[in-house]
């Protein structure tokens, strides 16, 4: 039975904050693999501020492809309309009916779940990873799983550091500026970005 990372995002572009993430989780919760969702539409964002979902999948591929056991997944993409993480997980479920799924959650994420779209299901086909903000997190995010999740049938694992926190906005908004992004974006993700002239006025 293998264990399988799940993060979803827009990726609106994919940065090195989010390999970081991945990483990070891989190695606390031994998975033996991590699937990328870019979304279609989520059910929060504004269309206006992403660029084609088409783009946005070639940049997680581009941005995966040295590391051997991560991938990418167009199932939300495929699906087309808003991206619900219930419909996602029992997906997943069905392609992978054998596999452990760990659906990995930022901070602010993970104490609104109770609030979600079926969120009893979410919890039936996955266990919830929180990663904190910051180190104060940690009691924070505990009291909300033991009085609100751990109720509602939630299995959590919460990790006790936190990641490097990386903005998409400040990339998208400093594009043409490479020598104060290259730390944050992978080099090929940047390259194709210039080439398809994305997040340009």
């Amino acid at each position: 039975m293998s264990k399988t990372g799940i993060i979803g995002g827009t990726f609106n572009p994919i940065h090195n904050g989010h390999i970081l993430l991945a990483l990070y989780c891989k190695e606390k919760l031994n998975l033996d693999s991590v699937i990328f969702i870019p979304t279609y539409t989520p059910p929060h964002k504004s269309d206006k501020e992403l660029v084609s979902e088409i783009h946005r999948l070639n940049m997680c591929n581009i941005a995966v492809q040295r590391f051997d056991d991560f991938s990418v997944s167009d199932i939300e993409i495929k699906r087309k309309g808003k991206s619900y993480t219930y419909e996602t997980l029992t997906g997943l479920k069905e392609i992978y009916p054998d596999d452990t799924l760990y659906f990995i959650t930022g901070a602010d994420m993970f104490l609104t779940l109770e609030k979600w779209k079926n969120p009893e299901i979410i919890f039936e086909k996955a266990i919830i990873v929180a990663v904190p903000r910051n180190s104060s997190d940690s009691e924070v995010l505990s009291s909300h799983y033991q009085t609100i999740l751990k109720p509602m049938g939630a299995k959590v694992s919460i990790l006790d550091e936190p990641v490097l926190s990386v903005s998409s906005t400040f990339i998208r908004e400093n594009i043409d500026n490479y020598d104060l992004i290259k730390s944050l974006i992978d080099r090929n993700v940047y390259e194709y970005i210039v080439k398809n002239n994305l997040y340009r006025e």
